[in-house]
């Protein structure tokens, strides 16, 4: 077999694992990415390679987890899916789904004992999320679970990412708690793209228990967390007015009900979800060299 021969081979399966993740790119990887390079601090710029794989493949983990519960509904929603497009049997996909879970704890425990602690909470909350189905339960479990997901990614990212790999520092941690507590408290913005679904199902989400006043849950935290942070963080005037105003720019689509208009500008939808997440301040470090790091500067982002 030729070398084109081995590539054409090896790339239809390399296709298909991107095809699982390829949704959670934008919304999960770059974004905490973005948090643990600007938290850690970064030991250095290679590192990046290190955290961007870890955390996809824990995506994937969570992802193959996820299209193998319901591939009917994939079939009819999401074609381009790897089981509806008949990329990967059921099967198939199964026995990927749960051979991660120890490719991601031997991955994981090469940097740290801590960081294979974060692959392990990552691999309990999959199955708590997908297996035990807390995506069909009451909007509080659901956002507790998913703050807790974040939590760990960040938490697992952030020690890859660091120079030492067995502890956040307290800037690495509070942007970690910050980061949970803002998905905690408004990741139900994405319940409103699909409320129809989600009744059809008897799903308990915000929007539909509560349509008079959801959308005021996820923008009275948004601009609470937005003022808060830029205060917490001691950012100039000048930046945190800049966050308060994208702050207010996505609350104006969230009330007016332009979130299909907001996505269909999906550049400016990505730049800000990345900056939103984590805005960087240069600080200096509390060594005796004096050396100058980012402070992560967490923010909520909208899939």
């Amino acid at each position: 077999m030729g070398l084109s021969d081995m590539i054409r081979a090896l790339a239809r399966p390399l296709y298909t694992l991107l095809l699982f993740t390829k949704s959670d790119i934008k919304t999960t990887v770059i974004p905490v990415t973005s948090l643990a390079a600007a938290g850690a601090p970064l030991a250095a710029p290679g590192r990046i390679i290190h955290v961007i794989f870890w955390i996809w493949l824990h995506v994937l983990q969570f992802d193959v987890s996820n299209q193998t519960m319901d591939p009917e509904e994939d079939a009819q929603n999401k074609r381009d899916r790897p089981l509806p497009a008949g990329r990967i049997t059921l099967a198939n996909a199964l026995l990927l789904r749960w051979l991660l879970v120890p490719i991601c704890f031997s991955i994981s425990v090469l940097y740290s004992t801590q960081t294979f602690h974060a692959s392990v909470a990552l691999v309990a909350l999959t199955i708590i999320y997908n297996e035990l189905a807390a995506h069909r339960m009451h909007w509080a479990i659901r956002n507790a679970v998913n703050a807790l997901g974040f939590a760990s990614f960040e938490v697992g990212a952030t020690l890859v990412a660091g120079t030492d790999p067995t502890r956040l520092d307290s800037v690495g941690m509070h942007s970690v708690l910050i980061s949970a507590g803002i998905f905690a408290s408004t990741i139900h913005a994405q319940d409103f793209k699909d409320t129809e679904g989600d009744r059809a199902i008897g799903r308990q989400t915000i929007p539909i228990m509560l349509p008079a006043y959801a959308r005021l849950t996820v923008i009275i935290p948004l601009f609470l967390w937005s003022s808060g942070l830029s205060v917490f963080w001691q950012l100039n005037p000048m930046l945190g007015l800049l966050f308060i105003a994208l702050c207010g720019w996505r609350s104006i689509g969230t009330m007016f009900g332009c979130l299909q208009l907001m996505r269909s500008r999906h550049t400016i939808e990505h730049l800000f979800s990345i900056a939103q997440h984590c805005s960087c301040e240069i600080i200096s470090n509390s060594s005796s060299l004096h050396t100058p790091r980012l402070r992560a500067h967490t923010y909520l982002q909208w899939s």
